[in-house]
């Protein structure tokens, strides 16, 4: 935390602390929230009613809080980081225990309900003080300027978030759903987690580690194929011989000299291709011309017996 944001995060919880002092001891402040709550804003202006029935919605923590995840989810996506989904989390859980905690520490009941005019309507079963609504409004809206990555874009999403988090205190006092020191209180809760943020960045930062580590091992055991153990004594594939294979296909050859003459007209035995040794050199068998052979076919000679020769007229 840099000194400026040392010396507001002092000043916000010293306000913080008068706040609650003042409602407790139901100094001035109480008064003027029953003049304010006497007063029925909605009354004197009720043509407001209902558009600030839509706008106060901006301060619900269900329908915010998803549609700055979605958005800080995109953003995360797109910068390969958690820290902008870890931060709103963050955020979300400190208010909902600060916040909470008080609420039903102090247990003050709303304006609706009031049961005694000028009391501090404490410890009565309530859970309105500080306001819930502002509160989320301060911190939800306020991410978005906390987590800006340019000083312009931090300037103009501080002004929107102010705008929205004010907007949304003072339509819970016109509602008449909130006193204005509930309201006081809500804004100051919701500052103190924007200012306190930077003291919870490296348990960020170590979570976002944890997680990534996680991912990494959890897909490195994804990438892992299994070997299929064989079986013991179970059938193996039989060896493949590469000369087998590559011989398979080749017609068988003739071997030199077995039913062929060279020039000098002799040729190998037999018996010496087939492995005997003699080495003793056949006779040369007679040429016969290719008009006196007899066409033949694997089954013995194409000419049926008995035929006779063609003749031509």
């Amino acid at each position: 935390m840099s000194r400026t944001r040392k010396a507001l995060f002092g000043g916000t919880l010293a306000f913080y602390l008068a706040i609650v002092v003042a409602v407790l001891v139901s100094s001035s402040l109480v008064i003027l929230d029953w003049k304010v709550m006497l007063f029925r804003p909605y009354q004197q202006w009720p043509e407001l009613h209902p558009f600030l029935d839509y706008f106060v919605v901006l301060g619900q923590r269900g329908p915010t809080a998803v549609m700055i995840a979605a958005w800080l989810g995109w953003r995360s996506w797109r910068q390969h980081t958690l820290r902008p989904l870890l931060v709103l989390g963050t955020a979300l859980l400190l208010l909902n225990v600060t916040v909470g905690a008080v609420k039903l520490g102090l247990g003050r009941l709303g304006p609706h309900y009031a049961t005694q005019i000028g009391s501090t309507e404490l410890f009565a079963g309530g859970d309105i003080f500080p306001s819930g609504h502002t509160a989320n409004a301060v911190v939800t809206w306020g991410i978005l300027s906390y987590l800006a990555t340019t000083p312009r874009a931090r300037r103009y999403l501080s002004v929107m978030s102010a705008v929205v988090a004010l907007g949304v205190g003072a339509t819970t006092v016109y509602l008449g759903t909130h006193w204005l020191s509930d309201v006081l209180l809500g804004w100051a809760a919701g500052l103190l987690i924007l200012l306190g943020l930077p003291l919870f960045e490296p348990l960020i930062g170590r979570a976002e580690q944890v997680i990534f580590a996680i991912r990494e091992r959890w897909r490195a055991r994804n990438r892992t194929t299994p070997s299929t153990p064989v079986a013991s004594g179970g059938p193996r594939p039989a060896p493949v011989s590469t000369e087998a294979s590559s011989t398979a296909d080749e017609p068988p050859r003739e071997p030199i000299g077995a039913g062929h003459s060279g020039h000098t007209g002799a040729g190998l035995n037999a018996g010496t291709v087939a492995g005997t040794g003699t080495g003793q050199l056949t006779q040369p068998r007679p040429h016969t011309a290719r008009s006196e052979r007899t066409p033949g076919t694997p089954n013995g000679s194409r000419r049926p017996p008995h035929s006779r020769p063609m003749t031509g007229g």
